[in-house]
């Protein structure tokens, strides 16, 4: 068995000699290059460009505005709905919705040519009232009506009875500011036509999204366009979708009759391309004196833009983690000059874990119960909300487990009680979740006479080990040693797959990997079966095994053969697909991954700094299918949660609507020196009905929670109390 060994990336080699080519890598002949050039205003209208001293610059190909760019259909708006499908601003009006906006491309034979020409551009704006103030917004919040499959507002029991009964009741509000993704690689697309054949180098999560997108953008059948996508440099949502980048490079290639490269820079990440918004989440919490919940309100208020309405799902958690029988939750919006925020890791669960779990904190500490007693005496036995039961819920053993490696006995129950020299200590912990999920897919396998396998499928590797895992569940479902599997992905010629986010690629398009293996191992025997040159003629296919890349009969191993011998008696590779897609079990099952996290916090007494020394974490996510990357991804979740307890933070100028902290130097991130110990472990936690492989995705819970378990640990520490992120010093000097 390979499916749960520790085995190294195929593509790590390439990775660290460079030689992984990236969409910004890609370089074709006659290859122009552009720049985007953005809007200085939050809101209005272009009155004027004067665009030619750009072009009479050195090496200027062609300044694209909305004077100039073609005409696309229905005025390019692209005829696939959120999220895939965006309102995108594509030259074909004079509007301007927020500072940042696009609002003309300059093209030219080299970047830096282009760069100098963008500068040269004079834009004359006439300004509208903008929307700024997401505080004065609230008094027009509007319902979104559906929040991803669900309704913007639920209720069960009687949340008011409940309150207005109870022997404890707190209300306290939590807010999380706008975020942005900054992955190494910044988006970048390379665009080519052949005549009306159009090729993408596009760096995206969802090949088959961005081809679906910019077809009907343009008005094209979908098979017109190729879009490849071999290697991501980060994503984490951000790339999910085909923002207005990749439409305008099509348009400069088009234009220009060339092939165009077109690089974000990383100021252009701020407001083009999403983000996340900020939240204002009010938790209300009743409870009789021993932390028993008799109701919980969850009222979430975030930010859209001016654009379209996307809604941060902050209070879907709160439905269902907890066994409590009165529950209203609702999320409404507030319209701002804004880029249209977006999918963002652990999208919803990050920031609304951070306000319901630190509100069970202050409830624990009110009641004087032990946070994770007091999680236990309101431990879910099914899903409520949905009234069916998990697939699996492992959350108790979560507990269990984390608090014993983390050493949660050691901890002294009142604030401000354990130090270290100048440095007050606390201990901190909060529950993780994250909903499983799959969807449709299709895979391809291709057994080859050499011995190999060749599989393919269209979906994307964010740096998650994704070419390895598949290779990993191809080879067992083969019977195949992993080294003589090839998996390829990243381009709409392969068969399609969802887009890669939701933590659900494994789920997804491992189990439609798995689907075409076993067929086209069902097919390798059957062969084997009615050859007569073959060792195993005439046998029954159960009485047939394949390992190693041998097929051998049970009975007897010493008939046996190398599957290639077979294959090439019969002249051509043997090949088949596979598909997968969910079946009734997502309507009688609740199905989710869960976990548990444990902070140690230290804060110095007079300067309010925060230190994190160590982190455990206890997941529950399945079957695992490679340890090492599962470690990789449940360490870089914890990482991300620090940082949006204690880093990030996108600062918007009240006064013109720009993002003044748009650069790595001024939009804080940890580095090394900023993280320490952290320790991941994984408890049983099998599952017969989420899918086929038993597999749920992990690479989002272990952020959920994270920034909760850092504030309960700060409060433990200095006895103050953050709602607000992040927690910074001046929050906390002088503590």
């Amino acid at each position: 068995m390979s499916i749960g060994a520790p085995l190294d990336r195929v593509e790590g080699p390439d990775k660290v000699r460079g030689a992984a080519t990236y969409s910004g890598d890609v370089t074709l002949p006659r290859m122009a290059h552009a720049v985007l050039v953005q809007s200085t205003v939050a809101s209005g209208r272009i009155a004027r460009i004067d665009s030619s001293a750009a072009e009479r610059a050195p090496g200027v190909i062609a300044v694209l505005t909305h004077a100039n760019a073609m005409r696309l259909p229905q005025g390019g708006r692209a005829a696939v709905e959120p999220p895939q499908g965006r309102v995108l601003s594509l030259l074909q009006d004079n509007r301007v919705h927020y500072n940042g906006q696009p609002v003309a491309l300059v093209v030219a034979e080299s970047i830096e040519q282009a760069s100098a020409a963008a500068a040269l551009l004079r834009i004359g704006y006439e300004r509208a009232s903008a929307a700024l103030d997401f505080a004065a917004g609230k008094a027009q919040a509007v319902s979104p009506g559906k929040v991803l499959e669900a309704d913007a507002d639920s209720q069960r029991g009687d949340p008011k009875s409940a309150l207005e009964q109870a022997a404890v009741r707190d209300t306290q509000v939590y807010t999380t500011p706008m975020q942005h993704h900054n992955p190494m690689e910044p988006h970048a697309t390379v665009a080519a036509w052949n005549g009306e054949q159009l090729t993408l180098h596009d760096s995206t999560q969802y090949v088959a999204g961005v081809r679906r997108v910019v077809a009907k953008t343009f008005g094209i059948a979908p098979e017109r366009v190729r879009v490849r996508c071999p290697y991501v440099g980060g994503a984490f949502g951000g790339k999910g979708s085909a923002w207005s980048h990749v439409v305008l490079a099509a348009m400069a290639a088009r234009h220009t009759a060339r092939p165009v490269r077109l690089v974000l820079q990383r100021a252009q990440l701020f407001g083009p391309v999403g983000g996340r918004p900020c939240t204002e989440q009010t938790v209300t919490l009743a409870a009789d004196p021993d932390g028993h919940l008799g109701a919980i309100e969850h009222r979430s208020i975030s930010n859209t833009s001016a654009l379209e309405d996307w809604t941060e799902s902050a209070a879907l958690v709160t439905r269902s983690l907890y066994g409590c029988p009165n529950v209203a939750t609702s999320h409404r919006l507030v319209r701002l000059n804004v880029g249209t925020p977006t999918f963002q890791r652990a999208p919803g669960e990050a920031t609304g874990m951070f306000a319901l779990e630190s509100a069970l904190d202050e409830l624990a500490q009110r009641v004087g119960v032990d946070p994770i007693e007091l999680r236990l005496r309101n431990h879910a036995e099914r899903d409520l909300d949905k009234n069916l039961p998990f697939s699996s819920h492992a959350l108790r053993e979560c507990y269990r487990a984390g608090a014993e490696r983390f050493g949660w006995s050691r901890r002294s129950a009142p604030p401000r009680s354990m130090q270290q020299g100048r440095w007050l200590v606390g201990m901190g912990m909060a529950s993780a979740t994250r909903p499983a999920k799959r969807m449709p897919c299709a895979a391809r396998v291709r057994l080859q006479p050499d011995g190999s396998a060749l599989v393919q499928a269209s979906t994307a590797d964010l740096g998650t080990g994704t070419y390895t895992v598949m290779a990993q569940i191809a080879a067992d479902a083969l019977g195949y040693a992993p080294a003589r599997v090839r998996f390829e992905l990243g381009d709409t010629e392969w068969p399609e797959a969802p887009i890669s986010a939701g933590s659900m690629t494994v789920e997804s398009v491992g189990s439609a990997v798995h689907a075409a293996c076993l067929t086209a191992r069902q097919q390798l025997v059957a062969l084997a079966c009615k050859d007569p040159a073959s060792p195993c003629a005439g046998a029954q296919p159960g009485d047939i095994r394949i390992g190693n890349g041998y097929l051998q009969l049970v009975a007897d191993t010493r008939r046996r053969e190398p599957v290639a011998a077979l294959i090439a008696r019969h002249g051509q590779p043997l090949e088949a697909q596979g598909d997968s897609r969910p079946g009734p079990e997502d309507k009688q099952r609740s199905m989710h991954a869960f976990g548990a996290v444990f902070v140690e916090a230290h804060v110095d007494r007079e300067l309010g700094i925060v230190r994190v020394p160590r982190v455990v974490g206890a997941y529950a996510v399945g079957r695992v299918i490679n340890a090492k990357t599962a470690h990789s991804q449940l360490m870089g979740g914890i990482v991300w949660g620090l940082s949006m307890a204690l880093f990030e933070a996108s600062r918007l100028d009240p006064r013109s609507g720009r993002f003044v902290n748009a650069d790595l130097s001024e939009y804080h991130v940890p580095v090394n020196a900023d993280i320490g110990d952290i320790d991941t472990l994984v408890v049983p936690d099998p599952d017969p009905y989420v899918n086929p492989l038993g597999a749920k995705g992990l690479g989002e819970v272990s952020m959920t929670g994270v920034a909760a378990a850092v504030a309960n640990a700060v409060f433990h520490a200095t006895g103050r109390r953050v709602r607000e992120l992040p927690i910074t010093v001046d929050k906390l000097i002088g503590v």
